[in-house]
């Protein structure tokens, strides 16, 4: 046994970070050990095919769960692609991999196939891990888990000093991991990422074995790791942080254009949209519907230092917008899919918002007994939509297929069920 097994094994001692204590457990915090170094140091790159077919024979003779963790560049590249790919399993050691060398990890997939996985907040890395052909067939989420279990801090280094006792190296999570080659202390922090991924996730499992949510959680992982690629976002330029400035149509328009610019420009230059032209410049331009690149040039986002070509290509942008059709102009705002903003929901329909007001109390009150997070009980969406549209017969068998239809999963169905039963009683005042 490890070092850090023997931790984890008493982390219902630890309560620094807030890990739940065990019922029987002392409140008293042990002081953190730093982990300056990887147990096995820091390992070489893999950045070539055989240096890759050596890992993927140690890593399919390995045993248990692997960790796995990937490193992307945002803020400095395009996309959300992985630029560096961490593994640790017991009998194969720790691996760092180059995937802009490598970019074919199908072959470390399958031989991962069967194999728990381990990350942290999975949903965040599956994304790029699945376009280098990582596709886990079973996961363990350890932030997921810290939730179900009622941590109230779940970073990764919260919860290894919460839970094992460590103190992980901080500083390079933001940094571009684009950058080659891979300064030795950004190697470091990234093998102490997979360090101790699952000697924690070992100790999330009996406490939540504990507390009797273990198959609760088995049920979010299964859901996560079978959950199909996301939809593509419908007109994503209606992101653009300081839309709500922009109420006129036409202004509409050249935020649409500017936008979709800027993506193409990012793109074939591989770089942040943001480092193209900021939200701001947008905004301001949309607003002020420049006539030239004179009056374009005296707004805030377009000063000095762009040059008289970049201009340019930005009022040619607006000019589109300018020469479009009243017909062509895009709409104020999104088709609404599902019920509208619950602060309508009193002028609408005081019934629903009756029945709303209700479910939310009893959905809070549930949640804060199971001490877990109230959108990992179930999502608010899911409750908006079954207190907008509820069943013809509210009885527990629709109701709890009503949940199902929705997408949640049976543990949330046998809890939720008669929370909403009772809600969607509820009268108008």
């Amino acid at each position: 046994m490890t070092e850090a097994q023997e931790t984890a094994a008493d982390s219902s001692l630890r309560t620094t970070g807030g890990a739940p204590p065990d019922d029987n457990g002392s409140s008293e915090a042990q002081a953190p050990i730093p982990l300056l170094e990887p147990r096995d140091g820091i390992p070489p790159v893999i950045a070539d095919e055989n240096a890759l077919a050596e890992v993927i024979a140690a890593f399919a003779a390995g045993s248990g769960p692997v960790a796995v963790d990937a490193e992307r560049a945002s803020g400095y590249r395009y996309g959300q692609r992985a630029y560096l790919v961490q593994l640790r399993r017991e009998g194969a050691g720790t691996a760092l991999i180059d995937p802009v060398a490598c970019p074919d990890l199908s072959g470390l997939g399958e031989a991962l196939d069967g194999v728990e996985w381990v990350l942290h907040a999975a949903t965040q890395d599956l994304p790029c891990l699945r376009e280098i052909g990582m596709i886990p067939a079973t996961l363990f989420d350890t932030e997921l888990a810290g939730r179900l279990a009622g941590f109230p801090r779940v970073g990764l280094g919260a919860m290894v000093e919460g839970v094992l006792g460590f103190v992980l190296e901080k500083g390079h999570s933001a940094v571009d991991w684009s950058t080659r080659p891979l300064p030795e202390p950004w190697l470091r922090y990234a093998a102490l990422d997979v360090e101790l991924l699952v000697d924690l996730r070992d100790a999330l499992e009996k406490e939540l074995d504990r507390q009797g949510k273990l198959e609760w959680a088995r049920q979010e992982f299964d859901a996560i790791a079978s959950a199909p690629p996301p939809e593509p976002r419908k007109d994503p330029w209606r992101r653009t942080s300081g839309m709500h400035k922009v109420r006129r149509r036409r202004q509409l328009a050249v935020v649409r254009e500017l936008w979709e610019t800027r993506d193409r420009i990012a793109q074939r230059r591989d770089v942040s949209p943001g480092k193209v032209l900021s939200d701001a410049a947008i905004v301001e331009a949309a607003l002020a519907v420049p006539a030239n690149v004179h009056a374009l040039a005296g707004l805030t986002g377009f000063g000095h230092r762009m040059g008289r070509r970049q201009l340019e290509q930005w009022q040619a942008a607006v000019d589109r917008a300018k020469a479009l059709t009243d017909a062509q102009l895009p709409q104020p705002g999104q088709p609404v899919v599902g019920p509208p903003p619950p602060r309508a929901w009193a002028d609408k329909d005081p019934v629903a918002a009756a029945r709303l007001s209700a479910a939310r109390a009893g959905v809070s009150a549930l949640a804060e007994g199971l001490n877990m997070p109230q959108e990992n009980l179930i999502t608010p969406d899911t409750v908006r939509r079954v207190c907008w549209e509820p069943p013809v017969v509210a009885d527990a068998e629709a109701v709890a297929g009503a949940l199902e239809g929705y997408g949640a999963r049976a543990w949330q169905v046998e809890l939720v069920t008669p929370v909403l039963v009772e809600a969607l009683s509820a009268k108008a005042p």
